[in-house]
């Protein structure tokens, strides 16, 4: 019986150490942020002043009166989004990008918490986010309606019912997009609000919201990165930046 129990012991121990070793594999398997986001964190001009603080970087214009939350894609490096929020920035929206643990959301849904309450003078605050990324986002929101004015999602559909309420929603993703489920999308489009607008980018894919390079499953963009987001950045402006 010793023997036995042994036995079963060692079996325990080594179905922990290959589901750990599976979860440290798992997590360290990501897309990692190119030379084009790299060039964006280091970005000098005056306009925009960038800071990393614990698990936030922001892209900080002067004297803004709307922000912006962002929460990375699954499994993407978050600094690949810098070239994104950077133009955001441009245009004058406070934007502060979250790192999630394991660099995916869904490990740390509620990682806006307290964000807010550090800039006490945006008078406007937006959420959102990219594939996993906007459905945490979305997620998120859902509980936290009275502190924001809109949701973003890029190549994103939400699980929660936001139909009736007051938020404005920018849903944007890709025509050629080959990682989003178009029939989720279009099963959960209910979920927004019935005058949530929606962009879809001609020729734009899954994964040049950010600047990570080719995305598994993706398909084959007719826009460069650049083109779509610098597109993407444009119709974040005029949704959030125009007049109520």
């Amino acid at each position: 019986m010793k023997k036995k129990g042994k036995i079963i012991a060692l079996i325990c121990l080594a179905l922990v150490f290959i589901l750990g070793l599976g979860s440290v594999l798992y997590v360290s398997d990501y897309y990692r942020a190119d030379d084009t986001a790299a060039a964006a964190m280091a970005y000098e001009g005056s306009d925009v002043q960038i800071e990393k603080n614990g698990n936030m970087i922001t892209f900080m214009p002067e004297d803004p009166t709307y922000g912006l939350i962002f929460y990375p894609g699954g499994k993407v490096q978050c600094k690949a989004y810098a070239p994104l929020l950077l133009e955001c920035a441009k245009k004058g929206i406070a934007c502060v990008l979250l790192k999630m643990p394991g660099n995916l959301a869904v490990l740390k849904p509620g990682a806006a918490d307290g964000v807010q309450e550090k800039y006490p003078k945006i008078r406007s605050w937006y959420i959102g986010g990219h594939s996993l990324g906007g459905a945490m986002a979305a997620s998120y929101v859902s509980k936290h309606v009275d502190e924001y004015d809109g949701l973003i999602l890029l190549a994103a559909y939400s699980t929660s019912d936001l139909s009736k309420t007051q938020l404005k929603v920018l849903s944007i993703y890709g025509s050629e997009d080959g990682v989003l489920n178009r029939e989720s999308y279009e099963k959960n489009r209910g979920n927004l609000p019935e005058n949530f607008e929606e962009e879809i980018l001609d020729g734009g894919c899954h994964g040049y919201f950010g600047c990570y390079g080719a995305q598994k499953g993706d398909g084959v963009p007719k826009l460069t990165n650049q083109e779509q987001v610098q597109q993407t950045a444009e119709y974040i402006e005029n949704m959030i930046c125009k007049e109520k």
